[in-house]
């Protein structure tokens, strides 16, 4: 219900993604290690990359940016039977409303035999004249169970289009990872399930967990909780409610919200904050009750969702405390 793994909108969001500020680049990417095996895996990412020694794995998506800024390269993973639909719709058309002008395109052979497009152009100044703001690669790959968007950028003429497109096109597919692997990557732990258990990990970032025999919840029967890091810049405390309500809002599967209470705490010397709202689910259209809770972090913050029915609240809202309360940086 509340996550959707593919979808056109969400590819779209991945060519943005490569919106990331874009400074001078002071070391350029002619060293890159040439021996496969050397490729290094972003957390619970099937792709895998030989990125220069002043590229790390970000903290902020999943993928690799210099440090100081510069060049980032970027990596959304999609199930496998997207990339036919992406193939169809990354036309040039409609990667120029992304802020992508396509200067060429060409399939491509990768690793074990998987299949590819790259994409090569530059992104549009935000005023649509002028100088291009960066130049920017983008991959479409299909693997055999797996499909992906890579998309790497760099302030202009800083690199070489052979230089790009060898950190591209030398990526490296890895088995799938199992849940417990995924939910060991995350960048937090949770100590108290409180009698829920995960579902589904996405993006290294976040986790899905549900109370409850089923895996594919519908019309609500089972409680579910989402929670997820976000790396930013840190939220003024005068700030913090009007941005979780505004996160609150933001949710586009309940609508007709009523907060309940809105509040600020600090718990073991860290700033929290909690929403506990009344909404309407709007694929089944029943009452429900939501508790959201961010814990404020100096580099950003992890953000707990619960929902459950309106006739679960007073069984299921102290559960989702527990596990909240349980949270803890790894």
């Amino acid at each position: 219900m509340l996550l959707r793994l593919f979808s056109r909108r969400l590819a779209a969001a991945a060519v943005l993604a490569a919106g990331v500020l874009v400074g001078s680049l002071a070391v350029p990417l002619s060293a890159l290690p040439a021996r496969a095996e050397e490729a290094v895996f972003p957390p619970s990412s099937r792709f895998g990359f030989t990125p220069p020694s002043d590229m790390t794995v970000s903290k902020r998506f999943t993928g690799f940016e210099r440090i100081g800024g510069g060049a980032m390269l970027s990596v959304v993973e999609l199930p496998a039977g997207a990339y036919p639909e992406l193939k169809q719709s990354f036309t040039d058309e409609n990667l120029k409303t992304q802020g992508l002008i396509v200067q060429s395109r060409e399939p491509v052979t990768l690793d074990g035999g998987a299949e590819g497009v790259l994409f090569t152009g530059e992104q549009t100044p935000a005023d649509g004249k002028g100088m291009p703001a960066a130049r920017k690669w983008l991959l479409i790959v299909g693997g055999k169970d797996v499909t992906g968007i890579i998309i790497a950028q760099a302030a202009v003429d800083a690199e070489t289009d052979e230089t790009m497109r060898g950190l591209l096109t030398g990526l490296r597919i890895r088995a799938a990872l199992d849940l417990d692997e995924q939910i060991a990557a995350l960048p937090f732990r949770i100590g108290d399930l409180a009698g829920f258990r995960p579902v589904r990990a996405l993006a290294g970032n976040s986790v899905l967990l549900t109370l409850g025999p089923r895996d594919q919840v519908s019309n609500l029967e089972q409680p579910i909780l989402v929670i997820a890091q976000a790396v930013q810049q840190p939220t003024p405390q005068e700030q913090r409610d009007g941005f979780a309500r505004a996160s609150l809002y933001a949710n586009q599967t309940m609508k007709e919200f009523f907060i309940e209470r809105s509040q600020s705490y600090r718990q073991n010397g860290i700033d929290w904050h909690e929403i506990v709202a009344r909404a309407v689910d709007i694929p089944s259209n029943q009452p429900v009750v939501v508790s959201q809770t961010i814990r404020f972090n100096p580099d950003g913050y992890i953000r707990a969702v619960g929902v459950t029915r309106a006739d679960q609240r007073e069984q299921i809202l102290p559960l989702f405390r527990q596990v909240v309360d349980s949270l803890q940086l790894r």
